[in-house]
């Protein structure tokens, strides 16, 4: 039965049914055939919007992908489950998720890896349709000349061969809304956020027999706060976690300052990623070719940390010209001239974005991806979120109806504005340090595992921020941090993608303790798939344009919170593992 949000309220128990199962199984079954869409239920993503109950409609298909000579079977789950509170079971949320599980796999013993995008507010499209799904959008970045919109094509670095993969979209985007009395603002916080992640995560390993799967967490740019913080949870709800992936990292917020109006934490972090764009650009002197970027950047990283860091802390203190040595290397290892460091010496993300070549618009998710001042690709000051977002957009709702079999009347929202309502403080603070969560699922979890990605030429989440974020663990084996020619999407460049898949799947096997058993080439039994849908979807829509980090305008007037290290970090670690679960 269809069952659709505009019952009336006094009717709603009886003619639209409950809110969701709450046992071995989804309570309501896929659209009949012959409907016009899979789920006729409509979402919203205003911060009021909730639903008044909620299906959990699903779609099933199935799919073959040959991964290294081997044929996987595996079959698409696309539809919705209600997050439960932790406390008492009440409906919180309706998750609107994809899942591709390989078929004739032990399911307590195969592993599942959740996915999900940052913003907030952004779905998990990006992930999703560009990354480690079986399918990808062959975008071939850098380029800004590739045909569009970019076609879908099975994905030959797909992690499927690794992992069962769950894509969710966080609450207000994609399909993903709150269930009453809940609204989606309700979630749309630090701690609130990953609290309903965590809610999910366990109604899926609840609903799909996944108790005993190895399970991992993949999360991008704010979806890596979100890990951090979801980690701990989940250990401290007693599901083991075996590794989290951070892709493109902000573990500290407070620790870009990129993300202030006038900065008054230094921008060491941003230094080596400048070095990195100029000599992509070939401004840097001397040039270094493609065979030493790496030994380049690692010199890059010592002025940073030894030269430049406690020069501009002086410069903040008592305001004195910089040295003319340094400002010479400067100019000399980022490409950025003189001048224009005497200007900034603090130099942050933007002014570097708007001044490195002069009627030219650098990206800022990839600095590589350039557009002339004036033209229709430089029209957002982003070439790199301009050129993609199109294909994304068009690809989604093409690939859930004709692909997956699951439609609905609604408008997949691939950015919404929860990011005007969002509750970032964390802690105490205004603004989120998720350093101490991590830390503290690892101090739950010793096995715990730790993959980080970052590309080199990311002006939104720098590496060698994360670098110094990550350093505050001190030395720890179970953290592993990886770097690629690439973006803020690193996955969206070819090479970059095969690096990171190969170097993931060896994280994999490390997390694991040992190999995967090999994959059946035939499924043990084969699901009913849902009929095609007939009704033609809504557009994808993207509320708000792809604009790299962003906080509420208030917030960039904050003096940022300093990090905590050593036995200061320790005893942060220590009150979060005397936490209540809540």
């Amino acid at each position: 039965m269809q069952r659709l949000v505009t019952c009336a309220a006094a009717l709603l128990l009886a003619a639209c049914g409950g809110g969701g199962g709450s046992g071995s199984g989804p309570s309501a079954t896929p659209g009949t055939p012959g409907s016009a869409f899979t789920d006729s239920v409509t979402y919203a993503t205003g911060p009021s919007a909730s639903l008044p109950s909620a299906d959990e409609i699903t779609a099933t298909t199935r799919h073959q992908l040959v991964l290294g000579g081997v044929t996987l079977n595996y079959t698409a789950t696309a539809g919705h489950l209600t997050a439960r509170a932790l406390a008492g079971g009440a409906p919180e949320a309706s998750f609107f998720y994809v899942a591709y599980t390989v078929d004739g796999r032990d399911a307590a013993t195969r592993p599942v890896t959740f996915f999900y995008n940052g913003g907030p507010g952004s779905a998990t499209v990006w992930l999703h349709l560009g990354s480690f799904g079986p399918k990808r959008l062959a975008a071939s970045a850098p380029s800004t000349t590739a045909p569009t919109p970019f076609p879908l094509v099975d994905n030959a670095e797909s992690l499927l061969d690794v992992s069962d993969l769950v894509f969710v979209d966080a609450i207000g985007s994609g399909f993903s809304q709150a269930i009453a009395p809940n609204n989606n603002r309700t979630f749309w916080g630090v701690d609130q956020d990953a609290g309903a992640f965590r809610d999910f995560v366990m109604r899926y390993v609840a609903v799909n027999s996944r108790a005993a799967s190895p399970k991992f967490l993949f999360g991008e740019s704010y979806g890596t706060t979100r890990s951090a913080v979801l980690a701990n949870l989940l250990e401290a709800a007693g599901v083991a976690l075996k590794g989290v992936v951070l892709q493109s990292s902000v573990l500290n917020y407070n620790s870009n300052c990129g993300l202030f109006d006038a900065p008054t934490i230094p921008c060491t972090g941003f230094v080596p990623t400048y070095a990195a764009i100029g000599a992509w650009f070939n401004l840097d002197i001397p040039n270094p070719s493609a065979a030493n970027l790496a030994a380049f950047i690692a010199d890059a990283r010592v002025l940073a940390s030894t030269r430049y860091d406690p020069a501009v802390r002086q410069f903040m203190t008592t305001p004195a010209p910089p040295d003319a040595a340094l400002l010479t290397q400067l100019a000399n290892t980022t490409g950025m001239p003189v001048a224009r460091w005497q200007a900034r010496f603090n130099m942050d993300g933007t002014y570097y974005h708007d001044n490195l070549i002069p009627g030219t618009v650098l990206g800022f998710y990839d600095a590589r991806m350039t557009a002339l001042a004036g033209s229709a690709l430089a029209s957002q000051n982003d070439p790199s979120s301009t050129f993609i977002t199109p294909s994304f957009q068009q690809a989604i709702t093409q690939y859930l109806a004709n692909d997956l079999h699951y439609s609905t009347p609604s408008s997949y929202v691939l950015l919404g504005n929860a990011i005007n309502n969002w509750n970032f403080s964390h802690d105490g603070h205004p603004l989120p340090d998720t350093v101490p969560d991590l830390a503290a699922a690892m101090a739950r979890n010793p096995k715990l595992k730790v993959f980080s990605a970052n590309g080199y030429h990311d002006l939104v989440t720098p590496f060698y921020t994360t670098e110094m974020d990550i350093a505050r663990f001190g030395a720890n084996a179970n953290i592993v941090t990886r770097f690629y020619s690439g973006g803020h999407m690193t996955y969206l460049d070819d090479a970059a993608r095969a690096q990171q898949k190969a170097d993931m799947a060896q994280f994999y096997q490390a997390a694991l303790g040992a190999a995967s058993a090999p994959i059946p080439s035939a499924p043990a039994s084969a699901p009913a798939e849902t009929p095609a849908p007939t009704g033609k979807m809504p557009p994808a829509v993207m509320e708000r344009p792809l604009a790299g980090l962003m906080i509420p305008p208030e917030l960039r007037k904050i003096t940022p919170t300093p990090p905590t290290t050593g036995e200061e970090l320790r005893l942060q670690v220590e009150h979060k593992l005397r936490e209540p679960v809540l």
